[in-house]
């Protein structure tokens, strides 16, 4: 009888070890949907069968003995917890990916300006369709114009691979240009450089320096035109210099965009 009652003892202890485990699984459950997943905007991880219990005739083998409905309760709590202990690790493998690429993700999109702030010599040139003041007619301007002295750096402004590099025209087009793809979705362009000083396939990273403000192709005066896209379509380059500028100067900078005239009608810009 004593060993009986210890027997009962310790399957009452286990019992409410198991309901512990379950109320923490369930807890590391709630906040994996409620916070960790929603984080990274993730569906509800879903595994098939995983909240299915075995069948009945899996713990039918101990039938024969004493107190078998109460070891085979013991048993089927154990194993419903290992199924959602099993859930909770796959969830966090996935999230575990899902942090590297966001962390890949933050220094790939373009986030500081391409050229020194202190370089700048006016206004930035306004982004999207435009009233040219020379040719008086409206024409789409896919990225901006900062003006700068010939030979001031240009940075890459996030971490990504040249996808081209090209000389282009003397006199029209974008002139010495650098293409590059940070993934994601996203890719920048640097146009009418004086000096290119990097190669195709090349690895780059934020900040890294990639060739120098210049006046080739179809340019009136030495600048940066920048462009930023994303699925291949046009942006406005001014909307990604949050990370590198408080608001009230975000603003500032967004109410002196102006109009500019350093390109020629025929560079398709």
């Amino acid at each position: 009888m004593r060993e009986t009652d210890y027997l009962f003892e310790q399957y009452r202890l286990l019992d409410g070890a198991i309901e512990a485990t379950h109320a923490t699984l369930d807890e590391l459950h709630h906040r994996d949907n409620r916070v960790y997943r929603s984080l990274f905007a993730a569906d509800t991880i879903a595994i098939e069968g995983i909240y299915t219990d075995y069948s009945d005739q899996f713990y039918r083998y101990g039938d024969e003995f004493p107190y078998s409905d109460m070891v085979a309760s013991s048993w089927r709590e154990l194993d419903r917890a290992g199924r959602m202990l099993y859930r909770q690790s796959v969830s966090l493998d996935e999230l575990q990916l899902m942090s590297k690429d966001k962390e890949q993700m933050s220094v790939a999109i373009p986030a500081i300006w391409p050229i020194p702030k202190s370089a700048l010599k006016s206004g930035i040139g306004a982004y999207g369709r435009r009233l040219h003041p020379i040719y008086k007619r409206y024409i789409d301007h896919k990225g901006i114009d900062m003006a700068a002295k010939t030979g001031t750096p240009i940075y890459a402004t996030g971490n990504g691979t040249i996808e081209m590099t090209d000389v282009g025209r003397r006199r029209s087009g974008y002139g010495q240009q650098v293409l590059i793809d940070h993934g994601f979705g996203y890719q920048t362009r640097y146009a009418h450089l004086s000096k290119i000083l990097v190669e195709e396939g090349q690895q780059v990273v934020r900040g890294e320096v990639i060739g120098e403000v210049g006046n080739t192709g179809g340019s009136t005066g030495p600048h940066l035109h920048y462009e930023v896209l994303y699925m291949k379509r046009n942006v406005d380059p001014i909307n990604y210099f949050r990370r590198d500028m408080d608001e009230a100067e975000l603003e500032r900078i967004i109410e002196q965009a102006v109009t500019t005239t350093f390109e020629r009608l025929e560079s398709n810009e």
